[in-house]
């Protein structure tokens, strides 16, 4: 009668596992699918012939003494983005990523999708970009709805990868129970 009492309360714990993964799965089925298309997509972004992330192209010199001020080599980035892509544009900077071993500048910009590869010592335009790996980004970790609200300090970037952590949580463990679980009353049941 112990035994049986026993199995009772280990089937009772699966059955609650089973519900909670199913509903966990339903209610969040959409953002689970998104966040694993993005995080294929972005950890494929190097090597995707520079259709998601554009390849680091090289400058004429690596030496730093060679090279423009940081300040003028901003200024000639936005000219460059506003005479080549457009006047409309804002040209506030989300980063500035220096690439000495390159000889290039990174110019990222805040508000829109645009990025330009500048040559470091001649102040060139080496490239201009589409960066579709930040939007894919932004995508992932529910950035883009801060965007796209205005919110102030990434509140829902914070809310949305806390719940998608705790539902990975809660699937890692009511999964592994659903897999474990009869294995144990399996076992419990041969051994009675």
């Amino acid at each position: 009668m112990r035994k049986d009492n026993k199995r009772q309360k280990q089937a009772k714990w699966l059955r609650i596992f089973r519900k909670v993964h199913r509903a966990t799965g339903a209610a969040l089925f959409i953002f689970f699918f998104i966040i694993s298309i993005t995080g294929l997509l972005l950890g494929w972004k190097k090597h995707s012939g520079g259709v998601i992330l554009s390849k680091s192209y090289t400058g004429t010199s690596t030496e730093l003494k060679d090279w423009l001020p940081v300040d003028s080599l901003h200024t000639l980035a936005n000219t460059y983005l506003l005479e080549s892509v457009s006047k409309e544009l804002s040209t506030e900077i989300d980063r500035i990523d220096i690439r000495k071993e390159k000889g290039m500048v990174k110019f990222v910009y805040a508000n829109h999708l645009w990025g330009l590869q500048i040559d470091g010592a001649t102040g060139k335009l080496v490239h201009i970009e589409r960066r579709y790996s930040d939007f894919i980004e932004k995508l992932h970790d529910g950035s883009i709805l801060d965007d796209y609200l205005g919110t102030s300090n990434n509140q829902i970037k914070v809310f949305y990868s806390t719940v998608m952590g705790l539902a990975l949580l809660v699937f890692t463990v009511t999964g592994f129970w659903l897999w474990y679980g009869p294995k144990r009353m399996k076992r419990n049941k041969a051994s009675a």
